[in-house]
């Protein structure tokens, strides 16, 4: 008789549980910011050169920025009418603590930023929606926290929204388990770290003087021009902070992996997040004769 691999069940698994279900309306609300998101990131390099746009480059990251406050503001109340009870909330506030906690760890050293592996970890146990909303709190708490205020911190929540709600939407959740579910994430970790530190590289390139460097946002430049700016200036201002975030989050999720997610998911089944409250009738005291 063989027993099931280390950290594996031998029965079968049962469905994962979620703090959110993401309904039509949560579903389309999410569409529209991670569109509004994408057009401000990406806007230097979908707007022509001759767009009224290019004249204001300085200026178009806060317009975007406080565009994204809003928005963001109503993902969260559309996915918390859909779902985010008591219960979740409080998980919602104790991971946000957590990872606003960890981020200045490592803040200024090299990139290495332990709250993006608890961040995978608890959107792959606790679902999409809820992911997206904890990474943007998580963010919104710790700029907060290390006095990282300014017009990058939109960016910085929506980007760390949708790093943790992929993390939810990878494949075989609720039958995924072990090794094979560690290196699933590790992989998803490692890609997606890069993956932030390219888009929110977009962010922060328009704001460079394109007379100070030949590598920042030129208004006047074609696309594919501004497009190898962009690649030069990424190579050399955050290639090695995004490695560092990628490696860290590949070592700390492969190592402490196994014992979070055991822990996330016991929470989870206590929660009993998808039980309905019901409430049974009393019985009648009777009365004495």
């Amino acid at each position: 008789m063989t027993g099931a691999p280390p950290g594996e069940s031998s029965g079968p698994v049962q469905r994962q549980a979620r703090a959110v279900r993401l309904g039509p309306r949560s579903v389309a609300a999410l569409l529209l910011v991670s569109a509004v998101g994408v057009a401000g990131f990406g806007w230097p390099f979908l707007a022509p050169p001759d767009a009224s746009l290019n004249a204001h480059a300085q200026d178009a990251p806060w317009l975007f920025a406080g565009l994204l406050v809003l928005l963001v503001a109503v993902v969260a109340a559309t996915i918390s009418e859909s779902g985010l009870g008591p219960k979740a909330v409080a998980m919602l506030g104790v991971l946000a603590a957590v990872g606003a906690a960890l981020r200045p760890i490592g803040a200024g050293t090299a990139g290495l930023e332990p709250m993006f592996f608890l961040m995978v970890l608890s959107g792959r146990v606790l679902g999409p929606g809820f992911g997206f909303v904890l990474g943007s709190v998580t963010m919104f708490a710790s700029a907060l926290l290390t006095g990282g205020v300014g017009p990058w911190m939109p960016f910085q929540m929506l980007s760390m929204g949708w790093f943790t709600m992929g993390a939810g939407l990878l494949p075989f959740p609720d039958r995924l388990r072990g090794r094979a579910e560690l290196l699933l994430l590790a992989a998803y970790g490692f890609l997606a770290a890069f993956a932030y530190g390219t888009v929110m590289n977009l962010a922060g390139w328009t704001f460079m003087n394109t007379l100070a460097s030949n590598i920042a946002f030129d208004p006047d430049a074609s696309i594919p021009d501004n497009l190898a700016r962009f690649a030069a200036y990424c190579l050399t201002t955050s290639l090695g902070w995004d490695a560092g975030r990628a490696a860290v989050t590949v070592v700390l999720t492969l190592a402490l992996g196994t014992p979070v997610l055991k822990a996330l998911r016991r929470a989870t089944r206590r929660a009993a997040f998808e039980t309905p409250v019901t409430f049974e009738k009393a019985d009648e005291v009777s009365r004495p004769t």
